[in-house]
C-alpha cells in the first residue's frame, strides 16, 4: 500500500494514484496541471491554501489505504 508525508511532492502524488485529484479539488488546489505546482510539497500545497498539512496527510492516506483494500 503507498502511503505519503508531508514532504510526498503533488506531482508524485498524482503518479501514485491520479484519483487522489478530486480530494485536493475540494479544498481549492485547482492548480494540478500547473508545473509549478507538481514540485510542491504536500505541506507546501497546504500551506498556500491554508489548509492543515496532517490533516490533508490523513485523508489522503486513509484513501489509499481505501483503495488497496
Amino acid at each position: 500500500m503507498a502511503k505519503v508525508d508531508k514532504n510526498t511532492m503533488i506531482g508524485e502524488l498524482l503518479q501514485i494514484d491520479e484519483n487522489v485529484a478530486p480530494i485536493l479539488m475540494n479544498i481549492g488546489m485547482h492548480c494540478l496541471g500547473c508545473p509549478a505546482s507538481q514540485m510542491e510539497t504536500i505541506e507546501e500545497a497546504a500551506a498556500v491554501h491554508g489548509i492543515d498539512p496532517d490533516g490533508l496527510v490523513d485523508d489522503i492516506n486513509n484513501y489509499l489505504a481505501s483503495q488497496a483494500s
